[in-house]
């Protein structure tokens, strides 16, 4: 199937029916008062988040979704039917934007997760509710209103714990191919990876987390240049980057920290908050340098590349150090994961007391000597 991360579509709610104005001609009753029905509530759009549904091809193809008008009211107290809601089905990870206005309607992080996208109008009311002592025969009553209408951008955003960084050909899919179950194309040419691809890395039989590929990036990707800026929006969710970098280039004209630097300018160009995450420099291809000059040039390189962060040296065709760094990722995670749980629930417990901070001149409190 087709990897499509990006979408616009338009959704129109339906219009509620409108109210009736009859009255009520039985036999016995020659006064039988207003018996006009309310009309029936316009169909609504919500967005439902599916694991089990992994790009948005679906929309890429079917723009416009119409949910339909409800009944108008009818005689004998007859009230018009509400018609059915629409829901469409979004994989997990999807941001939904209002196209004109740029409004984030929805972020769909959660299986199972619904929002509104477009609400139905209220039907009318029928002559029914405008009885009264002095107006026993009203003629009055109220037309339906009108669904509502948007215009909207899907852009679906990997839900990953960790993102790969890297020119093309820096060894990129092999290694996760070498550390999870994903198996991307591999080939000895640039822009072998045309899509995201994700992989579930097992630390152990409980302990896991989840890794993203994207195409490599060139000088020049956050003005469009390559395939990488396309999916630079997956690495916004990401907890930790890898910055993979061919230390061993075929071609002997490239150079590896000139190639690396202008990728952290690009990153920092597309988004100044990407390029604040966490970033571990992966130093990837060290079998195909002799051992006796493994040392001094991963010295070399990252003095001249003037890395202050975790540095890992690894070969990910032949798996050397590719367990440690998948150790040390996992550790990375789980302390980053309970800051998060931590920071949440002083915060909840401050809320739930009304206080942010303790006064020693607030009654509430007693100064213990």
């Amino acid at each position: 199937m087709k990897f499509i991360d990006e979408a616009r579509i338009e959704v129109i709610a339906g219009s509620g029916g409108n109210g009736c104005a009859s009255f009520c001609r039985e036999k016995f009753r020659p006064f039988g008062g207003p018996d006009g029905g309310d009309g029936g509530k316009g169909g609504s759009i919500w967005a439902v988040a599916d694991r089990n549904v992994n790009t948005l091809v679906d929309y890429r193809y079917s723009k416009m979704h119409r949910a339909g008008n409800g009944e108008s009211g009818r005689g004998s107290d007859c009230y018009g039917k509400g018609a059915d809601d629409i829901f469409l089905r979004m994989p997990v990870g999807t941001l939904i934007i209002d196209e004109v206005s740029g409004e984030i309607i929805a972020d769909m992080t959660e299986h199972g997760q619904m929002e509104m996208l477009a609400k139905g109008g209220e039907g009318g009311w029928g002559n029914i509710h405008f009885k009264t002592s002095t107006n026993r025969a009203p003629r009055q009553k109220t037309d339906g209103k009108d669904g509502e209408r948007r215009e909207l951008r899907l852009e679906l955003k990997v839900l990953a714990d960790v993102g790969l960084l890297g020119m093309p050909n820096a060894g990129k899919s092999t290694f996760i191919t070498a550390v999870s179950n994903a198996r991307p194309k591999i080939a000895d040419y640039p822009f072998t990876t045309l899509h995201p691809n994700l992989g579930v890395v097992r630390v152990s039989h409980e302990k896991s987390f989840v890794i993203a590929d994207i195409p490599g990036l060139i000088e020049g990707a956050a003005e469009g240049a390559g395939l990488g800026h396309q999916f630079l929006r997956h690495l916004s969710r990401t907890g930790l980057l890898l910055h993979i970098v061919d230390l061993a280039p075929f071609e002997a004209t490239v150079d590896p920290v000139k190639e690396a630097k202008a990728l952290v300018k690009e990153l920092q160009k597309y988004d100044p908050a990407l390029g604040d995450k966490p970033r571990w420099l992966v130093l990837n291809k060290l079998d195909v340098i002799p051992e006796e000059e493994r040392a001094k040039k991963v010295k070399d390189f990252v003095k001249k590349f003037g890395f202050k962060g975790p540095v890992f040296e690894i070969s990910a065709l032949s798996h050397e150090g590719t367990q440690e760094l998948v150790n040390a990722i996992y550790l990375h995670l789980e302390q980053q994961r309970y800051s998060e749980q931590r920071s949440e629930e002083v915060q909840m417990t401050e809320e739930a007391r009304g206080i942010s901070s303790i006064d020693p001149d607030d009654p509430r409190f007693k100064v213990l000597d």
